[in-house]
C-alpha cells in the first residue's frame, strides 16, 4: 500500500475547532457486511449495538504538555512533551522553533530550566529543573496541547471539553478523541442495557499523530507508546469471545492495545511499550465493532480503520462525510464501524 491510497481532500471550513456536546455530534453508522451507510446522532449510540455487549475504554488523561519557553537571546520556544507520564525530569520533545537549538542549551521558564540534552530525527529529549513537582510544572506553564489543525489558542474550556468523563490516569500529550462524545447518561443508559466497560490504558504520544512521510508505508516505523490491560480485563474479553459476545473499542488506541495482546484467539495482560502499526491488508481479529472519528489524511488512524472496514468502504464514507459536511477531527463528529 502506498500513501497516496489514503489521501482525501478537505474543505478546512470542515475541521470543527470546538466540540459540540457530549452526545449530540453526528454518527456515521458503517455495516461491514452489507456496505450500507446511515446517519445518526451519537445519543442513538444506545439503540445501535446489540446487547449484552464488551466496550472498551482507554482512561489516559490529557495533561497539560504544551509549554513555552524562551531562549536567552528573548526568542519564545514551543515544546511539546510527549511522555508526561515518565517519572523523572526527563522527557522526550518536540519542539517548534525559529532556528536551530543547540545541544546542552538551556530555555527558560520563570525560575525553571528546560534544558536540551540531545536530538534524535525530530524528537529532542529534554530534562526539566524547577523547584515544583513535576505535575505542578505542567499544570502552572503547560497548555492543552490541541493539534495543530485546531488553528486557536487553548480556552479554559478545553481542560475539561479535550477530556474524556472517565479519564482517570495522567500521562497523554493528546486526547483519545473517540471517547469525547460519551456522556454520563449514554454510558447509564447502556450499562442498564448490558454494557459492560472495561478500562485499558494507553498514554497517547508521537506514535498516534506522527505523520506517515514515506510512500511506501510498510516503511513507516510508530513511535513507542506506554499501555496497560491487567488479567481481570482480559479474563472478561476472552469469556466474551467464547461466548460470541460483541466487544467494540473506543477508539483506534484501544484498538491497538487489543491487537498488541490477541494472540492465537486470545487476549493476554500486559504493561509495557507497543509500536504496532496495523495498516491493509492486514485483519484485525480483537474486536467486532469500533467507535472512531474522523481521522487526518495520510495518518496512521486512516489506515487503521481501513484494515477495519476495508479501504473502498472508508474511502465511500468519507467521501459521503465530506458531501454532507460532517465535522473532522479530534472536536468533530463520530463513526461506527460493526
Amino acid at each position: 500500500m502506498y500513501l497516496n491510497d489514503f489521501d482525501y481532500e478537505l474543505p478546512e471550513r470542515l475541521i470543527a475547532s470546538h466540540p459540540l456536546k457530549r452526545g449530540e455530534s453526528r454518527l456515521m453508522f458503517l455495516n461491514r457486511e452489507d456496505h450500507t451507510i446511515k446517519h445518526k446522532t451519537f445519543n442513538d449510540l444506545p439503540n445501535s449495538i446489540p446487547y449484552p455487549n464488551i466496550i472498551v475504554r482507554n482512561i489516559t488523561r490529557v495533561v497539560k504538555t504544551r509549554i513555552f519557553a524562551n531562549r536567552k537571546t528573548g526568542s519564545k520556544i514551543e515544546i511539546l512533551i510527549l511522555d508526561p507520564f515518565v517519572k523523572s525530569n526527563e522527557f522526550e520533545a518536540l519542539i517548534k522553533r525559529g532556528g536551530r537549538l543547540n545541544i546542552k542549551e538551556e530555555l527558560i521558564i520563570d525560575r525553571s530550566i528546560i534544558k536540551i540534552i540531545k536530538r534524535e530525527n525530530e524528537v529532542f529529549f529534554i530534562s526539566i529543573r524547577t523547584d515544583m513537582k513535576i505535575s505542578e510544572f505542567f499544570e502552572k506553564y503547560g497548555h492543552v496541547p490541541l493539534p495543530p489543525y485546531i488553528k486557536r489558542d487553548d480556552e479554559d474550556r478545553d481542560k475539561d471539553e479535550y477530556q474524556t468523563i472517565y479519564s482517570k490516569t495522567n500521562g497523554s500529550s493528546a486526547a483519545p478523541t473517540a471517547g469525547l462524545h460519551f456522556s454520563n447518561e449514554i454510558i447509564n443508559d447502556m450499562e442498564k442495557r448490558g454494557t459492560v466497560f472495561l478500562d485499558i490504558l494507553l498514554h497517547v504520544g508521537l506514535g498516534t499523530f506522527e505523520p506517515v512521510k514515506e510512500e511506501n508505508i510498510k516503511d513507516h516505523k510508530m513511535h513507542n507508546e506506554y499501555f496497560e490491560i491487567d488479567r481481570d480485563a482480559v479474563d472478561i474479553l476472552n469469556n466474551a469471545r467464547e461466548k460470541d459476545i460483541p466487544i467494540i473499542a473506543i477508539g483506534t488506541t484501544c484498538l491497538r492495545v487489543l491487537e498488541t495482546v490477541y494472540k492465537n484467539g486470545k487476549f493476554s495482560s500486559g504493561t509495557g511499550m507497543t509500536n504496532i502499526f496495523v495498516y491493509p491488508p492486514m485483519k484485525i481479529e480483537s474486536v467486532n465493532m469500533l467507535i472512531t472519528n474522523f481521522h487526518l489524511p495520510k495518518s496512521t488512524l486512516i489506515m487503521l480503520i481501513s484494515a477495519f472496514a476495508g479501504i473502498d468502504f472508508i474511502k465511500q464514507a468519507y467521501s459521503e462525510a465530506i458531501k454532507k459536511e460532517y465535522r473532522f477531527f479530534s472536536y468533530g463528529d463520530s463513526m461506527l464501524i460493526r
